[in-house]
């Protein structure tokens, strides 16, 4: 099968947005709302974080199991667990030891003044009662959940494959209405609801991994939304106008608000399917190294995004420097180190990179 280039240009691009992402997150919501540091609301960040969050993880998931698909076709089930515990489960618990407690540390003496040294507080990451976020310190999976997740999910998705191959061997979706796949927001809203830890729904992300595996891989129904690509990008932009307006301004949490959030996050993954196909269906020689990179640099990001920010918060400049900054130093920094991971064998393993052929 060729190459889908343009899910793999979608997932660093999506990855890199993370960077602008999670550096507004310092000036989104309340001091409380969620962040390892944090200075005040900005009304612009504050509206950009809200209007991305809706989609972009739950993007991810769904391109993994259109993935999951397409690495089934050329892999054993054993090479595929082998292959997800080597790029999911052994970084996971390699960040959760070495990175996110530096990420932590910051939080503890941003928020609660903490003095004493980093050894200190890494014993009391393990044993600080907490809410599992970490924003004001304590033990927390940080990032990381996004590989743990993925883990479960990819192994839970493989058993129902196994299963529903053996019992319904000749299950398949045909063709699908433009309607009925805007409607697919439905059983999405109906499983956010189950085993959702602190927002994050194993239920949601399940259900969103099995449409990519057995719906949004299949051809007809591919070219159906790169064909109505236009019109979901404007339902996207009207339903993620509306929310971002109620949440943010009304600040209205409800279920219908949950529905509408739903609702956008879904037109946005079959938007960026549909003009993905149309415009980023290409590799070079930038696209295939990002595309390389772009797990790794999820890893690293984030604790090298927070040391940043802890610095430069305290320069005396407006906020559109000290955001400006904190993405571009963050960005360089991050991508140092990945350079110096990749060349290093026992770094490249923890941090799940394959070997050079």
């Amino acid at each position: 099968m060729e190459r889908k280039y343009y899910i793999d240009n979608l997932r660093w691009m999506a990855i890199l947005l993370l960077f602008p992402f999670h550096a507004a997150q310092i000036w989104s919501g309340g001091e409380y709302s969620g962040f390892y540091i944090w200075s005040h609301t900005n009304t612009v960040l504050y509206v950009f974080s809200t209007a991305v969050y809706p989609w972009y993880m739950t993007f991810l998931f769904t391109i993994a199991g259109m993935s999951c698909r397409y690495a089934l076709q050329k892999r054993t089930n054993k090479q595929f667990i082998v292959e997800r515990t080597h790029k999911l489960l052994i970084p996971f618990f390699f960040g959760l030891l070495v990175l996110v407690p530096a990420m932590t540390y910051f939080a503890e003496v941003f928020f609660n003044g903490y003095t004493g040294t980093y050894w200190q507080q890494y014993r009391l990451f393990f044993t600080k009662e907490t809410d599992l976020t970490g924003y004001h310190g304590g033990f927390t999976p940080a990032h990381l959940w996004f590989l743990l997740y993925l883990f479960v999910i990819s192994l839970t998705a493989l058993l129902i494959i196994l299963l529903q191959k053996k019992r319904l061997p000749k299950f398949q979706v045909g063709c699908a209405s433009h309607f009925f796949i805007i409607l697919l927001f439905v059983p999405e809203w109906l499983c956010q609801y189950i085993l959702n830890v602190g927002g994050k729904s194993l239920g949601q992300f399940m259900i969103l991994f099995l449409f990519g595996y057995y719906i949004l891989s299949k051809e007809n129904i591919l070219q159906k939304i790169k064909q109505y690509r236009y019109v979901n990008l404007t339902i996207c932009i009207l339903s993620g106008s509306l929310y971002t307006y109620l949440y943010c301004f009304e600040n209205l949490r409800n279920i219908w608000i949950t529905g509408l959030y739903i609702f956008f996050g879904w037109m946005g993954i079959i938007t960026l399917l549909g003009i993905g196909q149309a415009k980023l269906n290409f590799h070079n020689r930038l696209s295939d190294y990002l595309t390389r990179a772009s797990f790794p640099v999820y890893i690293l990001h984030m604790p090298v995004l927070v040391a940043a920010g802890f610095f430069i918060l305290k320069l005396p400049m407006g906020v559109a420097g000290q955001f400006s900054l904190i993405v571009l130093i963050s960005f360089i920094i991050t991508f140092l180190i990945y350079e110096i991971v990749k060349r290093v064998p026992a770094l490249r393993f923890f941090f799940g990179i394959a070997k050079r052929k």
